[in-house]
C-alpha cells in the first residue's frame, strides 16, 4: 500500500535528522499521531545516584504504518510538522520468530 502522505519518511518527502529515540505507545487517539512515553535515568550529582524519569512525546504516524497502544517503536527527529510534533515513526523491522 502506497501512502499519499507528504510527511511520510518512506513514501513522502520528509527528511529525518538528529536524535533516534525509542518509546512505548500510550495513546493513538489524535489523528495521524501517537503519544509515546520514554523512560530514562537522570544522574543526581549531589547524592551520586540515578533517578528514574519519564517523558511524553507526540509523534507523526503516516497512514502506511500501523501502531497500537503498547507497541515499542523507534522515532526520529524531523522538521516541525505541527505545534507539538517534531518526530516521525520509523518503519519497524520484522523480527524473526523461531
Amino acid at each position: 500500500m502506497k501512502c499519499e502522505d507528504e510527511n511520510c519518511p518512506v513514501h513522502g518527502s520528509l527528511k529525518t535528522r538528529g536524535a533516534i529515540l525509542e518509546g512505548v505507545v500510550v495513546s493513538t487517539k489524535p489523528k495521524k499521531t501517537a503519544v509515546i512515553r520514554r523512560d530514562y535515568y537522570q544522574r543526581v550529582p549531589k547524592y551520586e545516584r540515578l533517578e528514574k524519569r519519564r517523558g511524553k512525546l507526540s509523534v507523526h504516524v503516516p497512514p502506511c504504518m500501523e501502531v497500537k497502544v503498547g507497541d515499542r517503536i523507534t522515532v526520529m527527529e524531523c522538521r516541525k510538522i505541527s505545534k507539538t510534533k517534531s518526530h516521525v515513526v520509523l518503519p519497524q523491522k520484522k523480527s524473526e520468530t523461531k
